[in-house]
């Protein structure tokens, strides 16, 4: 089944979804989801009864969910042309295409958001009727998160005002910024050495070069392009922070991240939970980086050399073997798991290898409870690769899960958990390689393992104080200049890297190119995802039964609020104390790896 022959040959079979880009059942499928849409549209656009009689208001929700069942919008044509780009990043065509159908969905978003907005605004003493209504029971989440997001809406003509400014306030400026960035290129050295011209996106993968030659003409390379591009960032910067302010007062909310919690339906009193649990253990990253500086022989690390792996003794894995570890450790953990990961590989739901034009990094996507799920990859036969695979293969896995017991209208993951099953499945499959290395190899996979929860906790931690500085320096003052808004960066990266990490006079403008920064207060997700993470594999080791109750929760999706469908699990996500157990787990894993290259001699 994992024969060298069919791994090869692995890349996307997108014909579940449409035989080509020419398809011509795309055009026709596009015309039925726009009758389809205005025949809901239509139903209902002037009627009101539904807004004050639970019957009616169960067909209405009936019609909704129906609708979203048959395609909704877009069905899998936008699907389909996001991975089509995905696996040709420079074809002008799919960019044209993908643009055509993001006008054609929004103009119907537009015509059909009366729905929920009229929903929202049904009176409080309405909404205490119909949540309590049993015919209402399968809504009442979906009713639930609109209620409490009544209060934040406008009215109908403002909110389409709201929805068709986004794009020229918020969304192109992001997009001139990330073009400007893509265009530059610099003569550098490639992985192997060689002086050529490279692009932006190639030289941030060049920074953890092992050779100090790659690595730093790179850095340099990098502080060059951030420097020219700096001015134009600080313009794109205050503009969409100017936007947000100028929405969230409309909107009357009362903290810069607080739209974030809403739309990713989680309590602000849980995120507060976690940002002040993680601040309190910022010192294991200053202890982590300096035990990095000693083991590569160097008394501090560049800022640009923070990710440099410690590795002195390399395994490497091609794809066939990746796939039979991976395969193992999931048929070990649960029956279910193995037969999702056998079918995203049998069925060629994987795009394996590197190729020109194709998309950098890896990614996992799924779009409807009816359409595969599909992963991209890189794979260049690294051990990273192997934990690459196991970390999307638990997103898809996730995926899978959900489509046993989701409509459309639940189907999708909640921000504060979206990591959840992807570590899950990594940390299981890292333990297996543990299992069988010797002391140089374990502390190689001990240092990387480290340097990912590092990563992704507690810096991811140290941007979310960033962003909200931030914001609020904004507010107070009306304007930024890049220079501020570098300092306030280097400040709160130097919170969690200690005086290990020089960051040098370019890192003031590092913020640049990191993209989060204007997806607003999402980085908290990444910090969350692997705690609770933990939290379930400890369960898990301690009883394997608890495999039956961590399926629950990846069945899941949206039907709940994150703090609610934990609580069943018996996991109170508002308690500093349940966040501190994970990050005592990375803490306990620091003193074992310290310890460890101490026996060794390396420190």
């Amino acid at each position: 089944m994992y024969s060298k022959k069919s791994a090869q040959k692995q890349q996307w079979d997108l014909s579940p979804l449409y035989q080509s880009d020419t398809d011509p059942k795309i055009e026709k499928d596009l015309a039925k989801y726009k009758e389809n849409s205005y025949q809901f549209i239509n139903k209902w656009k002037d009627r009101t009864d539904y807004l004050k009689s639970p019957k009616a208001l169960q067909e209405a929700l009936g019609d909704y969910e129906a609708w979203l069942d048959q395609g909704g919008i877009l069905g899998e044509i936008g699907y389909y042309f996001s991975l089509r780009s995905a696996q040709e990043e420079t074809n002008p065509k799919l960019k044209a295409r993908l643009n055509q159908l993001t006008d054609f969905a929004t103009k119907i978003e537009n015509e059909a958001q009366f729905f929920m907005m009229r929903l929202a605004k049904i009176p409080i003493a309405q909404q205490k009727i119909i949540l309590a209504d049993k015919k209402l029971e399968k809504y009442r989440h979906l009713l639930s998160r609109l209620f409490a997001e009544a209060k934040y809406l406008l009215s109908e003509p403002e909110e389409k005002i709201m929805n068709l400014k986004s794009n020229p306030a918020h969304s192109q400026w992001v997009q001139m910024t990330s073009s400007l960035l893509a265009k530059e290129t610099r003569k550098v050295y490639d992985k192997d050495g060689v002086l050529k011209d490279l692009p932006f996106a190639s030289l941030t993968g060049l920074i953890s070069h092992e050779k100090p030659k790659i690595r730093n003409k790179a850095a340099e390379a990098i502080d060059d392009i951030l420097e020219k591009l700096s001015g134009v960032a600080e313009a794109e910067m205050n503009a969409i922070m100017l936007d947000k302010k100028i929405n969230d007062e409309l909107r009357g909310l009362t903290r810069p991240d607080q739209s974030r919690h809403l739309s990713d339906d989680i309590e602000t009193e849980v995120v507060d939970a976690l940002l002040s649990a993680v601040e309190k253990y910022f010192y294991l990253g200053q202890r982590f980086y300096k035990l990095k500086a000693k083991l590569l022989g160097k008394k501090t690390l560049a800022y640009h050399e923070r990710n440099l792996s410690y590795t002195k003794k390399k395994k490497r894995f091609n794809f066939t073997e990746a796939v039979a570890l991976v395969g193992e450790v999931f048929k070990k953990l649960d029956p279910d798991f193995h037969r999702y990961f056998q079918l995203f590989v049998t069925k060629h739901q994987l795009d394996v290898f590197p190729r020109p034009g194709k998309s950098d990094g890896a990614f996992c996507a799924h779009n409807s409870p009816t359409a595969p799920t599909y992963i991209l990859l890189n794979h260049n036969d690294e051990l990273k690769d192997v934990l690459t695979l196991a970390h999307e293969a638990g997103h898809g896995i996730n995926n899978e899960f959900m489509k046993e017991a989701q409509p459309a209208i639940y189907f999708g993951t909640p921000m504060v958990t979206a990591e959840v099953a992807s570590t899950f499945t990594e940390d299981f499959v890292l333990t297996e390689l543990m299992l069988g290395a010797d002391d140089e190899l374990r502390l190689s996979l001990q240092m990387a393992k480290l340097n990912d929860e590092i990563s992704t906790v507690i810096r991811q931690v140290a941007a979310y104080r960033f962003e909200q500085e931030l914001h609020q320096t904004f507010r107070r003052e009306g304007y930024l200049a890049k220079e501020t808004i570098g300092q306030i960066f280097q400040k709160h990266m130097k919170t969690y890297l200690g005086p290990a990490v020089t960051m040098s006079a370019g890192s003031a403008n590092w913020w640049v190119y990191w993209s989060h920064f204007r997806n607003f207060f999402y980085v908290y997700s990444y910090a969350s995802g692997i705690m609770i993470s933990k939290s379930l594999q400890a369960k898990v080791k301690a009883d394997p039964q608890f495999m039956t109750k961590v399926k629950d929760f990846l069945r899941a999706g949206t039907s709940d609020s994150p703090k609610n469908i934990f609580a069943k699990l018996g996991v109170d996500i508002t308690d500093q104390h349940f966040w501190q157990i994970g990050l005592a787990e990375i803490e306990s894993l620091l003193k074992e790896t310290e310890k460890l290259a101490k026996k060794l001699g390396k420190i």
